[in-house]
């Protein structure tokens, strides 16, 4: 069940916006079930012992798709993002996400992580977890 939060922020977005978010919605918490995800930075985001793996969030030109250890899955449809190891893909219409794909993405969330958990206790350094 979709956290009250998380319904909220669903709900303020237009409806082909609240499709996509919908739909990454089903796909994360499917593939990763025991990851906590809660409303952080002001958009739902997943984590796993505390590291966040993957959230979402609405820009000007549609839903982006956030992994924060992304840059090192090796996928060229997922562009890098930020001065650190995180990618991204943008929607604009949920037809443009391939289930087949974000499966594989975030099975490699769960397996390739940076701990972004204690870069500020390390000033900004990131360590390779798994």
């Amino acid at each position: 069940m979709m956290q009250k939060d998380i319904v909220a922020y669903h709900e303020s977005l237009q409806k082909d916006e609240r499709d996509i978010c919908d739909l990454l919605y089903a796909e994360i918490n499917s593939s990763l079930p025991d990851a906590e995800s809660k409303i952080w930075h002001r958009h739902p985001v997943w984590f796993l012992e505390g590291n966040p793996i993957v959230g979402y969030s609405k820009l000007r030109d549609g839903i982006r798709l956030l992994f924060w250890s992304g840059q090192s899955f090796d996928e060229p449809t997922l562009q890098p993002e930020g001065s650190f190891k995180a990618a991204e893909i943008r929607y604009t219409d949920v037809n443009q996400v391939n289930k087949k794909h974000l499966a594989k993405w975030l099975k490699k969330a769960r397996k390739i992580q940076w701990d972004y958990k204690n870069i500020v206790k390390r000033k900004g350094i990131l360590e390779r977890l798994k």
